[in-house]
């Protein structure tokens, strides 16, 4: 006979949650356009997540405003400086601002 069986387990001890990765699931689906793009962004990069980093990001991000899961700063989730992300906006407008410092320079 074996002690707690097949479908007893160890009775008596407490199972322990892991540290990270596991989090309130999204039902209210207050982070789906973050979690598309990054799907949609593994689809058309064949799988390779270091190009979706961004992606990833922003998704992450979604889920900590919104306490879908602990807050974290984002270096200790592998994320640098250099992994800003940045918005089309964004983009646009430092695309004009060099060209227009210059003008006004003149």
């Amino acid at each position: 006979m074996s002690a707690g069986g097949a479908f007893g387990g160890n009775r008596g001890v407490r199972p322990v949650p892991p540290e990270k990765g596991v989090f309130p699931l999204d039902h209210l689906h207050e982070c789906d356009l973050e979690k598309e793009d990054y799907l949609a962004c593994l689809k058309s990069t064949g799988a390779q997540s270091e190009k979706c980093r961004m992606f990833s990001k922003k998704y992450l991000e979604c889920r900590m405003e919104r306490n879908l899961m602990a807050k974290q700063d984002m270096s200790e989730l592998g994320f640098s400086d250099a992994d800003v992300v940045v918005t089309p906006s964004e983009e646009k407008h430092k695309l004009q601002s060099p060209a227009s410092d210059s003008k006004e320079r003149k």
